[in-house]
């Protein structure tokens, strides 16, 4: 986030409803169907949702999964989110196809351990993670208020509660920064998707509520009215796939930190933990959360860069935004002593070869609760103390 001050910053987010989150959800059960039957399992699928259309495809190694038991996973993916409409449904109308294949023997063997050689990563890359001191979740206050008013939306719209309001759904959050820390609310955007019998004065009826629910009060003073926008477009009734096509991996900003922290590139969602795309992005989370959980910092960004084949990431980089070049060695020295960040070593720290991801395709893969699963691992300050002075 920028060095100044003094400045307004905003982040998105989308519901699962979304033609890119429904994509991300369906490839995350593949990846928990596959670890679920063998926790080595190896898994990349890419999915695609488009008008009453799902396409997989990708590569897996595991056990035998019946198609059409995949198949019929994938519709109930699609009615646990709440599609049934004309456009896209979890019934029969939705055809759904799939490609999957076996994973090829080239990456195999350069991440495969073999005789001495130890696990190396899927791929090349670099990975990002952050944390600050902006909300009790250790994220920042844009992003995890936009998540947050997508949530309860979707808690109520899928227990009956909210009446009218379609799955497909977008908010995004604006703060006034003053001295570097949030202040207050400048403007809150809410799209949702609605039934064709209401109009837009009661889609801002409906949904008003979820925005005072989701951000504290303190924020919200002198927050101008007008500066709320609800359905800015004016209709949207053709939502989800139906109004847009879907793809796994196009949300990663929404899925990390809203835009406050670099992000690496590359995307979560499909790919079973031994990709540091996904796993090495946890792990940098992690340290940074329990950085700024120790109160030696407020806010910290980790890197980690890795190769494909090569078990031991080629660097980390820390930077505490305080210029205190002794606490950045101090802190760099407990990373390396405390943290085994290996492909294997990551996995066995978070635990993650575990059917645990499906539930992090919407609404961030991080500022979430642990659970008792081992979903969310990533987000335990239970190593705070390694970096207490």
């Amino acid at each position: 986030m920028s060095n100044l001050k003094n400045f307004l910053f905003t982040s998105e987010s989308v519901s699962e409803g979304h033609p890119d989150k429904v994509s991300d959800r369906i490839s995350d059960m593949v990846v928990d169907s596959y670890l679920a039957g063998d926790p080595f399992s190896r898994v990349a699928c890419e999915t695609l949702t488009t008008t009453n259309k799902v396409i997989l495809a990708g590569e897996v190694r595991g056990p035998e999964i019946k198609e059409e038991d995949l198949i019929q996973k994938v519709r109930d993916c699609i009615k646990d989110i709440g599609y049934d409409q004309e456009g896209f449904t979890w019934r029969e109308a939705t055809k759904i196809e799939s490609h999957l294949h076996s994973q090829s023997a080239d990456i195999a063997m350069g991440v495969d351990s073999k005789d001495n050689k130890d696990e190396g990563a899927g791929d090349q890359g670099i990975m990002f993670g952050y944390a600050c001191n902006e909300t009790e979740e250790l994220m920042p206050a844009p992003i995890h208020y936009s998540h947050k008013i997508l949530r309860l939306m979707a808690e109520d719209r899928k227990s009956g509660i909210l009446k009218n309001i379609e799955p497909d759904s977008k908010s995004q959050v604006t703060f006034e920064y003053i001295d570097g820390k949030p202040t207050k609310v400048k403007s809150v955007v809410i799209s949702s998707q609605h039934s064709a019998d209401i109009d837009q004065a009661k889609v801002r009826e409906l949904l008003t509520p979820y925005m005072l629910k989701s951000i504290p009060e303190n924020f919200l003073k002198d927050f101008d009215e007008k500066e709320f926008y609800v359905n800015p477009t004016g209709n949207f009734v053709i939502g989800g796939p139906d109004g847009d096509c879907g793809l796994t991996g196009r949300k990663i900003i929404v899925d990390t930190y809203g835009g406050a922290a670099p992000h690496g590139g590359g995307a979560f969602s499909g790919k079973d933990p031994t990709k540091v795309d996904r796993s090495a992005a946890y792990a940098a989370r992690y340290i940074a959360k329990n950085i700024v959980a120790s109160n030696i910092a407020d806010k910290c960004l980790i890197q980690l860069a890795y190769a494909i084949g090569v078990s031991k990431p080629l660097s980390i980089y820390v930077d505490l935004f305080d210029n205190d070049m002794e606490k950045n060695k101090f802190v760099l020295e407990k990373i390396s002593e405390n943290f085994d960040l290996s492909p294997r070593g990551i996995r066995e720290m978070l635990s993650l070869n575990k059917p645990i991801y499906e539930k992090t395709a919407a609404y961030g893969h991080f500022g979430r609760m642990s659970e008792a699963d081992g979903s969310f691992s990533w987000e335990k300050t239970d190593k705070k103390g390694v970096f207490s002075k």
